[in-house]
């Protein structure tokens, strides 16, 4: 299925569960239609860093968004693999495209106004820094059990 938003009323992302478990969620909402696709958290952060470098390129957004917050519901439409974004300099928006991961043939075509694409980036941005914290030496997430580091190849004790 094909989900076309060019005008979405809102673009929410945010987390279920415990950090270390977590399920990474984007929903896109126009009027009553609802998509949700799951997302990799290191999709997410590539898409939140190249929205934050774009900006510069369409000029500043006026006042940002401030709610990304999820509904409640949350099955997933479909899981992201690729993602393609592109910008529309003659519109000023910024069309970002999610295809599936799966063998289905979903795709979400999004049209973002500066200001959406620039609140997104900064709610995203947040959701990666509350997660775990990554260790100095292989940038793997620390986890609260503790971590074998496979930089310390066996000769120091696992970071805490």
């Amino acid at each position: 299925m094909n989900y076309v938003f060019s005008n979405p009323d809102k673009v929410m992302v945010g987390v279920r569960g415990e950090v270390g478990n977590r399920l990474f969620l984007l929903q896109v909402r126009e009027g009553r239609r609802l998509v949700i696709v799951k997302c990799e958290k290191l999709q997410l952060s590539a898409l939140a860093e190249w929205l934050s470098q774009v900006m510069s390129t369409i000029g500043r957004p006026a006042h940002l968004p401030e709610d990304f917050t999820l509904e409640t519901e949350y099955e997933s439409d479909f899981v992201a693999g690729d993602i393609a974004v592109a910008i529309n300099e003659e519109n000023q928006t910024i069309e970002v495209t999610f295809e599936s991961a799966d063998e289905g043939d979903d795709t979400l075509e999004l049209t973002l106004t500066k200001e959406w694409a620039g609140g997104l980036a900064i709610a995203v941005t947040r959701l990666v820094e509350a997660g775990r914290p990554l260790c100095p030496l292989c940038s793997g997430p620390l986890d609260p059990r503790g971590h074998d580091c496979p930089r310390t190849n066996g000769h120091r004790p696992p970071i805490r």
